[in-house]
């Protein structure tokens, strides 16, 4: 097993690329809450190295876990021993990588669009490319698309958000957020077509234009661009920052646990090794120190949406707390009616509701914040799908997802533009 591990520590080193050779992921149905109090404690059996694709919620929803080759039979014969239920979803993880991987090399080697319009984005894109879409759109649209760099990532990277606005100065906005956690590959995918949507549809279709013509958009495609570089060349699998955690060679921290929201308490993890790991204080993350500082200086964000996937949820505070917000009535009316018109395109079905009753208890996130803040309409999305293919989405379905979503979006950003406090 050593000689293993070593093996695959010497590809990583050779190739540049960690591999999942022989990982697969497994769906995992708790019977009973006594079930799903032993699945849970998989979370603490550091030795397995598992990664919950999607976690621990309630008895009715399946938890999706990636299981490294080497704890594959040892998690099996764990899961039989309790009589757990369990299913295959992913037979064989790098599998699926190679093919994603080859069909972006094919897609590369087609000439670099000289135009926003010449863009595919019915493929993946690396950093570079969308860096380089965000300023071809900004080129092109002078008048409506500028760039605004709020901070840097710890490595030195540009966050770049794009402002779209018809004039007029710290008007109220709205704010999207999109690949928080860099594996999310579908969400900076669709932040992408948005961003285009944004200018296509603006002057030609009369809900967007008389947004824009009351209020500025912001969004922010690559928001931990550190981690979505990792992604491309080194890790597929990486969700949190590239920060260096003191005392440990774990890197990382989730930066969707890192905000002045119930920091630090149940559902995020002190262990610099989770990938729920909160850091080291709230706000540590420079990827979320900028966002922070450019929401306060702002002062006038009305709505705040961080989408996010997988598991077709729309959600709204609380995370950290079961106490509902005082607006617990307008979201979940809103949210109905996002969902509605997102299902009305392709059937796409989603659940909503608040985070810690729709999905579990989750501490220094995003959303919590940014409504503690004020920010009365703040949502999360968790977009496609629910677990066929989970984070490694195949890229014909990108367009599909941002569109439906698109119709979401619109709904929200509709009613804040009608109800602006």
């Amino acid at each position: 097993m050593r000689g293993l591990l070593a093996l695959a520590a010497l590809f990583v080193a050779v190739l540049g690329k960690e591999t999942f050779e022989g990982h697969q992921v497994l769906r995992i149905t708790a019977q009973d809450e006594v079930q799903l109090a032993l699945i849970k404690d998989l979370e603490d059996m550091v030795e397995f190295e598992l990664d919950f694709w999607r976690g621990v919620t309630d008895v009715a929803t399946p938890v999706d876990i990636r299981v490294p080759f080497h704890s594959l039979q040892s998690v099996k014969i764990h899961l039989e021993s309790l009589q757990i239920e369990y299913s295959i979803m992913i037979q064989d993880l790098q599998a699926m990588l190679d093919e994603e991987q080859e069909e972006m090399e094919s897609a590369a080697r087609v000439a670099e669009p000289r135009n926003t319009d010449s863009f595919d984005f019915s493929r993946y894109h690396p950093i570079n490319e969308i860096y380089s879409f965000q300023d071809m759109l900004v080129a092109e649209n002078p008048h409506l698309v500028s760039k605004i760099v709020i901070g840097q990532s710890y490595q030195g990277r540009p966050l770049n958000v794009l402002k779209f606005s018809t004039g007029g100065t710290n008007r109220p906005a709205i704010w999207i957020d999109t690949g928080i956690h860099s594996r999310e590959w579908v969400t900076q995918a669709s932040g992408t077509w948005f961003a285009k949507k944004i200018v296509t549809d603006y002057g030609r279709e009369s809900a967007i234009t008389a947004i824009l013509n009351k209020m500025d958009i912001f969004v922010e495609i690559v928001t931990n661009p550190d981690g979505f570089y990792y992604t491309h060349t080194s890790n597929r699998m990486w969700r949190k920052t590239r920060k260096p955690n003191p005392g440990t060679s774990c890197v990382g921290v989730d930066p969707n646990r890192n905000w002045d929201a119930g920091f630090g308490e149940a559902g995020a993890s002190s262990n610099p090794c989770s990938e729920t790991y909160h850091g080291s204080r709230a706000h540590s993350e420079s990827e979320v120190k900028s966002i922070v500082d450019f929401v306060k200086s702002h002062g006038n964000f009305k709505a705040f949406v961080s989408i996010h996937s997988y598991s077709q949820m729309l959600l709204y505070p609380y995370g950290y707390t079961r106490t509902p917000v005082k607006d617990q009535t307008e979201l979940h009316n809103l949210a109905k009616k996002a969902i509605t018109d997102l299902a009305s395109l392709y059937g796409t079905r989603y659940r909503y509701g608040s985070i810690i009753n729709t999905i579990y208890q989750a501490s220094g996130g995003t959303i919590d914040w940014t409504y503690n803040q004020g920010i009365r309409y703040s949502y999360t999305f968790e977009l496609r799908d629910t677990g066929r293919y989970g984070f490694i989405l195949p890229a014909n379905q990108i367009i599909p997802t941002a569109q439906e979503t698109w119709l979401a979006l619109m709904a929200i950003m509709d009613h804040t533009s009608k109800n602006t406090y």
